[in-house]
């Protein structure tokens, strides 16, 4: 389980900071998690690592100067994605599943 958090707090650090890094004005913890598909605890432990959320009247609010996202993407904590994916070679189609359809069924069972 610690692998695993390590790795989750890895790549949402590298996510959040990238997306921190090109924001303007505010953005919600909600918001973030809509926008990178990275849930809202991770966002949250992953920001409170980098000191850059605070606790204020029941919420988590995020609290960080351009400068700062900018020495975090510098560190040496910080690291770039392993994986980079070109584009232009992906080829997105249909899985066949091998099911029939629901209609083709029907009529082998009636004899038709």
């Amino acid at each position: 389980k610690q692998w695993y958090q390590r790795r989750v707090a890895i790549k949402a650090r590298g996510v959040l900071l990238d997306f921190l890094k090109d924001l303007q004005g505010t953005v919600s913890i909600k918001e973030l998690s809509n926008l990178t598909s990275i849930t809202e605890d991770d966002i949250i432990s992953t920001l409170q690592m980098l000191n850059i959320v605070k606790y204020w009247k029941g919420q988590h609010i995020i609290c960080v100067t351009p400068k700062q996202v900018e020495e975090h993407l510098k560190s040496e904590n910080y690291r770039a994605p392993s994986l980079t994916v070109q584009q232009d070679c992906l080829k997105w189609g249909v899985k066949k599943l091998g099911i029939k359809s629901t209609r083709a069924t029907k009529k082998q069972k009636s004899g038709d």
